[in-house]
């Protein structure tokens, strides 16, 4: 009993001491993330863009393709809020079907590019004899502007959804194999590390038990800026006839068919235009929110 208790006493307060330190860091996040307004403001714009995507079959006031030339090229009213296009399709719902698509284009972007730079980034960072050849490659990749890159593997890939979703992702790689490299490489040094090698921890343990944990801050801060950037690359390969295909919706398929519109209905143009602008800038904010209170050299 004596024992058992010993044990008890030696495990039991440690349990309770980091319990207690995780509770008070994450207190500590969410009063930082509460004083910045630009997070708050972000964090709102991206709510709101996120619950009605997710809930456009049942808020959408029209079915998302029914034409009605009596109601073509009106301007926003009561009946339609943001107007009707040239099919007198309603530009509101086809705004809240159109961000379903944007939304899952950037969050299958950002996954999937995230996937592959942490691990690269991560076999650069701790492998130094494969360095040199990952990193060549990616300063290879980093020479071609992202959306110049996406276009081309478009080309190759074909036109349509999943392969530019596929284009917008491999564009984004280079972001996370440089940024998580940089981390991996500090951290490897230090003196824990070390001690794991010297006791003969195996490399992959220590990557998953050392490594992942303490360069999470900047892959979370850097995957929502990216997430920004991929949604407004989707856009850009959308508008060009490269993504999502008519006469299914997506906010920079919009934005080109409102072009042709321009003088006679400038509202198809400007709300989807808007959109991504706003997405944009929310996820913008909430990253730069994220960066200053995660990073611990920041006031």
């Amino acid at each position: 009993m004596t024992l058992e208790n010993n044990r008890s006493s030696l495990v039991y307060p440690d349990s309770i001491e980091i319990e207690t330190s995780s509770k008070s860091s994450i207190m500590n996040f969410l009063k930082k993330i509460k004083k910045n307004k630009g997070a708050l403001i972000g964090s709102m714009i991206l709510l709101f863009f996120i619950l009605t995507s997710a809930l456009a079959p049942v808020i959408a006031p029209y079915p998302v393709n029914e034409m009605n030339f009596e109601d073509s090229l009106q301007g926003p009213s009561t009946e339609h809020w943001l107007g009707t296009d040239e099919f007198g399709r309603d530009i509101w719902t086809r705004m809240l079907y159109g961000g379903r698509v944007s939304l899952l284009m950037g969050l299958f972007a950002v996954t999937l590019s995230g996937t592959i730079g942490v691990t690269l980034g991560v076999i650069a960072g701790y492998y130094r004899r494969l360095d040199i050849y990952i990193m060549q490659f990616n300063d290879i990749l980093m020479t071609f502007p992202s959306l110049l890159m996406a276009i081309a593997i478009v080309a190759v890939l074909g036109v349509g959804l999943t392969n530019a979703m596929i284009a917008v992702a491999i564009s984004v790689v280079p972001s996370f194999v440089r940024v998580v490299r940089g981390s991996v490489l500090s951290i490897r040094e230090t003196e824990y590390v070390e001690a794991s090698r010297a006791i003969g921890v195996k490399n992959w343990k220590i990557i998953i038990k050392h490594i992942l944990p303490n360069v999470a801050s900047p892959i979370i801060i850097l995957a929502t800026l990216e997430f920004g950037s991929s949604i407004l690359s989707a856009a850009s390969l959308s508008f060009l006839g490269l993504g999502e295909q008519p006469p299914n919706p997506e906010w920079g398929a919009l934005v080109y068919v409102g072009k042709s519109f321009l003088s006679q209905a400038w509202w198809m143009t400007l709300f989807p235009g808007l959109a991504i602008m706003l997405v944009v800038l929310g996820f913008n904010l909430l990253g730069d929110g994220l960066r200053d209170a995660l990073d611990p050299r920041s006031k």
